[in-house]
């Protein structure tokens, strides 16, 4: 039997360290998810205790359709009338451009009987696609078809992915782990990349031809730096934009599985603390990759500059990525306006691959302080 609050005892939880509210004659306890909303902690301080239905549904707070999805997830009980009586339970989800149309009369079966849905509070192992008591990762692929809809349905829980432990502990990682390890290889290769220029010896298409051949000095090296943050942002775009929002085909089960792996648990659980940084094992073999790609094609000086600058560009990018899902940047400033955008990526846009681009203009501006 579902528990009753009443008014008095609801209002009571305005806190960050408890936040209730009232939708539609439930009550959610939301205290996890203030500092990670994307209006900020006071958008959602300012009606704690209290009804958020209207600020819900109006612009220019106009939620979608997950939001209220991942609201469910919070739930713990209804709201009591002073008579001790049930208050009315009004129709939760509004039409908020719901793409999944074949689902809608089903939703409003549920709504009519007054139950969740329970893709939306914690997972029903009985209705849910998937066990959530075991790895994801070798079940999405027997998914198919609904693949594509079950992964842009963001929940807030953990998500595992491997059966040994071990593999499962180097695809996680916490957020201040990438500077630990990164900065000191930058640093070490900034002061290395600049001895061998002081050389005097490093030039530009010297093999071709030596009447052709262009000098590169220390002076350089803070160009050659930021031309690799540059490219380190387009090509984070580009992998973003066609492999990380690629639709795998249905009847594909590896490519599926691919896909989860890369970027889809991400979707699945946007707010996953311990996978929203690359872990360095497995990106210590795409950097050794790229390491080796720029010390063959160009001179060693020059191609490790360029290197240096990317992996700078790397880090810049997974911090400021951790930032935007954990992070309270002031209302009204730049990163304020990047998280919403961002949030929205996870919320209502999770099929466009743009993020990339949008993240890439974030750091860059700040790299270069326009």
């Amino acid at each position: 039997m579902e528990k009753k609050f009443s008014r008095a005892e609801v209002h009571r939880h305005q806190s960050l360290d408890s936040c209730w509210v009232i939708h539609s004659g439930k009550v959610y306890d939301i205290s996890k998810f203030v500092r990670m909303h994307p209006g900020g902690e006071q958008m959602i301080l300012k009606r704690a205790g209290r009804d958020v239905e209207e600020a819900m549904a109006d612009t220019p707070h106009r939620h979608s359709l997950n939001a209220y999805r991942w609201l469910q997830q919070h739930y713990i009980g209804d709201l009591a009338t002073e008579g001790g009586g049930e208050t009315a339970q009004p129709d939760l989800f509004r039409q908020q451009g719901d793409s999944l149309a074949q689902r809608k009369s089903t939703e409003r079966d549920r709504e009519v009987k007054g139950h969740l849905d329970p893709r939306c509070k914690p997972v029903d192992l009985e209705n849910d696609l998937v066990d959530w008591g075991k790895p994801l990762l070798w079940q999405v692929g027997h998914l198919k078809e609904r693949y594509d809809e079950w992964v842009h349905q963001p929940i807030d829980r953990p998500i595992r992915l491997f059966y040994s432990n071990f593999i499962e502990a180097i695809t996680k990682t916490a957020w201040y782990v990438v500077p630990l390890v990164w900065v000191p290889v930058i640093l070490y290769l900034c002061w290395h990349c600049v001895s061998l220029l002081s050389h005097g010896d490093t030039h530009l298409f010297s093999s071709l031809s030596p009447d052709y051949s262009i000098p590169v000095s220390t002076s350089v090296f803070p160009y050659l730096f930021l031309t690799g943050v540059f490219l380190w942002s387009l090509i984070e775009y580009a992998i973003h934009r066609f492999v990380f929002h690629m639709t795998p085909p249905a009847n594909n089960y590896y490519l599926i599985t691919l896909h989860f792996l890369l970027h889809g648990q991400h979707h699945k659980s946007p707010f996953d603390g311990s996978r929203l940084v690359f872990p360095p094992i497995p990106a210590s073999l795409i950097v050794g990759l790229f390491y080796a790609t720029f010390k063959v094609i160009l001179p060693e000086a020059v191609g490790l500059s360029l290197f240096v600058g990317g992996l700078c560009g790397y880090v810049l990018y997974d911090l400021m990525h951790y930032y935007l899902h954990h992070g309270s940047p002031g209302k009204g400033s730049y990163l304020y306006g990047l998280k919403v955008y961002h949030v929205k990526h996870h919320f209502e846009h999770q099929r466009a691959g743009k993020e990339g681009l949008r993240l890439m203009c974030g750091y860059v501006q700040g790299s270069y302080g326009h």
